[in-house]
Parts: structure tokens; C-alpha cells; sequence
């Protein structure tokens, strides 16, 4: 089955609006694990607008599922990444002013940069997945830097899901296939939610994890916490 891994930079943000500690971050992180949650999934910025970087030494002793950190690989971000060896980093190509992810590696003008950042990654026992979109020589030359795991980039599937759903998902199908026959592992994410999700991973071949944050947080607010979680694994059954 499928993991979900649940984004709690929402819960930082909230925090942030106003001050102090309130939502507790860290009991957020142990509570989404309580109800179901497979992993937990950060992505600390420079400008600290959600995810700070005290955060993420805080979660590290009290994640007991699996502890995923996305970011783009500054000098800055890669060693906070030694230093904390999360299971799982996340390569992202965002600059520092972005709302949110909104593209993904081009893994092959990039290629020397990546295989470096990898490299130093596995060195330390750290899984490394890399954001993309579905373009096949970009996923081929994802696996050719040594990348462990690419993250499907979901953002166009969810817009147009509604429109025409086998259309929709067609490119990520045949995308999942390259993934599969290079021996590389696929996860996903980007605006998955409660509506797009059950039909994006019953037809997606050998899909590994899912990061969902902004959907499942905004559901949470009315249906709780606990039920969210519990009906977004449901999608994955």
C-alpha cells in the first residue's frame, strides 16, 4: 500500500501568524503519527515562514514513523540535512521566494550539481528522492545522479483531474513505467487530495509515498485531525 506522509508546514504557518507555540508543532508531529500518518514532511525555507530550522532538530527525536525534510540544496540547507539524517530528503529546485513548489528538476543541465548534492546525502545513509515533472529523460538521468526515489510533481494532474481524469493521469502512468524500469523508486505530491487522490494511486504503477500537506490540513479544520488522516489512507487502500 501506498504511505502517507503528511506535510505540516500549515500547522507552522498558523503558528507563525501569530506567536508563541500555539498549534504546538511537535505535538501536531505526534499526533498525525497517533491517527495514522506514515510519515511526517517538512520543508524549511530561509525565510523561516512556516518550518524553522529549530523545528526540524525538534522533530528529528520524536518522529517515529518516517522523517522526510524537502528543500532546495543550499549550502545552508545541505548541512542542516547532515546534521539532522532524516530518512528521507526531498530535492526541490524552488528559489527562496516561492510560495510553493512549482516546477521540477531539470535533471540534466543539473546533472553535475545533483550528483554532488546526492553523493553527500548517501554518504550519510540519507534517502534521496528528487522533484519532477514527467518527462522521461528527465526521470532517466534522475536515476543516472543517483537519486534513490523521484517525486512526481502532481500540480497539473489535479488541475485538469476534474476536466478529464484519464487524460489528466495518462503522462504520470507512462512516467511511473520510465520510473519502474530504471529501478527507481516513486513518490508523489502536489495538491493530491481527498477528490483526486483514491484514482491517482490505484493507477499509478509501484507508487511508494505520498506528501500531502495544504489539502489535508485545510479538511482537517472541518472534519478533524484524526478523521482526515484516517480518510486519506483510506483513498490509498
Amino acid at each position: 500500500m501506498t504511505r502517507l506522509s503528511v506535510n505540516i508546514n500549515k500547522i507552522a504557518t498558523l503558528r507563525n501568524a501569530r506567536g508563541g507555540n500555539i498549534p504546538d508543532l511537535i505535538k501536531a508531529a505526534i499526533d498525525c503519527e497517533r491517527f495514522g500518518a506514515q510519515g511526517i514532511t517538512v520543508h524549511p525555507r530561509p525565510d523561516e515562514r512556516h518550518i524553522r530550522r529549530q523545528d526540524v532538530f525538534d522533530l528529528k527525536p520524536i518522529v517515529t514513523t518516517e522523517f522526510n525534510i524537502e528543500g532546495y540544496p543550499s549550502r545552508s540547507f545541505i548541512d542542516l540535512v547532515h546534521t539532522v539524517r532524516p530518512h528521507q530528503v526531498t530535492l526541490v529546485p524552488d528559489p527562496p521566494d516561492a510560495i510553493t513548489s512549482n516546477a521540477g528538476w531539470d535533471t540534466i543541465i543539473n546533472e553535475s550539481f545533483l550528483k554532488d548534492v546526492i553523493a553527500g546525502f548517501r554518504e550519510h545513509g540519507i534517502r534521496v528522492s528528487v522533484f519532477i515533472e514527467t518527462d522521461a529523460k528527465m526521470i532517466e538521468n534522475a536515476a543516472k545522479v543517483g537519486a534513490d526515489r523521484v517525486e512526481l510533481y502532481t500540480e497539473s494532474y489535479a488541475k485538469y483531474f476534474s476536466e478529464n481524469r484519464e487524460k489528466a493521469i495518462k503522462p504520470f502512468i507512462e512516467a511511473a513505467k520510465v520510473a519502474n524500469s530504471v529501478g527507481i523508486g516513486l513518490n508523489a505530491g502536489h495538491d493530491l487530495n481527498l477528490d483526486n487522490l483514491k484514482y491517482f494511486a490505484q493507477n499509478i504503477p509501484g507508487l511508494l509515498e505520498v506528501s500531502i500537506g495544504h489539502a489535508l490540513i485545510s479538511d482537517a479544520l472541518y472534519l478533524g485531525l484524526e478523521n482526515s488522516i484516517g480518510l486519506y489512507r483510506n483513498q490509498l487502500r
